[in-house]
């Protein structure tokens, strides 16, 4: 069985990204904005913070208290010529504000593709994929469902993958989850720990667990260890190092893209 680990395909990545940031003569900045402190938040934007140090880029981590400050700071950062790249960091307290707030970001600092007019795909789903290609998982006749159709992962792959002509299924909120053992790929991203259980799983299936949640202070996937315990499957990620490590790495990629434009 493949240990899908993005952050051994990130390194390579990274490297690369160091020498153009010390080719640039002016250094981006990235400016996350975010309402929230809790573990899983907390992780990445800190991930993203010593990723920007490791390359050179500047990363200014911005706590707002409202949705309305959100809106200000957005709009302000917009106009900054030194701004190159804004993150809005979800989720925010308001989730109705969500989509307002994300269509704020001018398209071409939207580095996450949370704006529905972003010119950048959004980094998650983007590094799902480049997961796959680097461990050489086929997608062509192969039986895919996507667990979750959030802003940041499910809607946005499913749109990635039909336009590839892939065989994809949406699975959300009142689906029936045992039909997942029909499928040849499973990738989730709900944030429920433990929501993907063994009977769910195909022999020789592949998992992609994009999900992250807090339980008692411990970070955990969507899938339950039940599951990793397999050995009959073809390939799974890691609950660390798997999707998150390449989802940074990839903005990191549209940062640059931004500041070179």
């Amino acid at each position: 069985m493949k240990i899908l680990s993005g952050k051994e395909l990130a390194g390579f990545v990274k490297a690369r990204q160091e020498i153009q940031v010390q080719n640039m003569t002016k250094k981006p900045t990235l400016l996350i904005i975010r309402d929230s402190d809790n573990a899983v938040i907390e992780k990445y934007v800190n991930l993203k913070i010593r990723y920007g140090e490791d390359i050179g880029i500047k990363v200014i981590d911005y706590r707002a208290a409202n949705a309305t400050d959100i809106a200000t700071k957005i709009k302000s950062a917009n106009q900054d010529k030194s701004i190159d790249a804004i993150i809005l960091q979800l989720p925010i307290m308001d989730k109705t504000k969500t989509d307002e707030l994300s269509d704020l970001i001018k398209p071409e600092k939207d580095v996450d593709g949370l704006g529905k007019n972003s010119h950048y795909d959004s980094a998650t789903a983007t590094a799902i994929l480049w997961l796959l290609t680097g461990y050489d998982i086929k997608l062509d006749n192969q039986k895919i469902a996507l667990v979750g159709r959030g802003k940041l992962v499910g809607a946005p792959l499913y749109k990635m993958l039909t336009n590839s002509n892939h065989d994809v299924t949406i699975f959300h909120r009142g689906s029936n989850l045992n039909e997942l053992n029909q499928y040849d790929i499973i990738i989730t991203a709900t944030g429920v720990p433990g929501l993907i259980t063994n009977e769910m799983v195909r022999p020789g299936a592949t998992i992609i667990d994009a999900g992250t949640a807090s339980e008692n202070g411990i970070l955990k996937g969507d899938v339950d260890d039940s599951v990793r315990n397999r050995t009959d499957l073809t390939a799974i990620t890691p609950i660390l190092g798997g999707v998150g490590p390449l989802t940074v790495t990839c903005l990191f990629d549209h940062v640059i893209q931004s500041a070179s434009s």
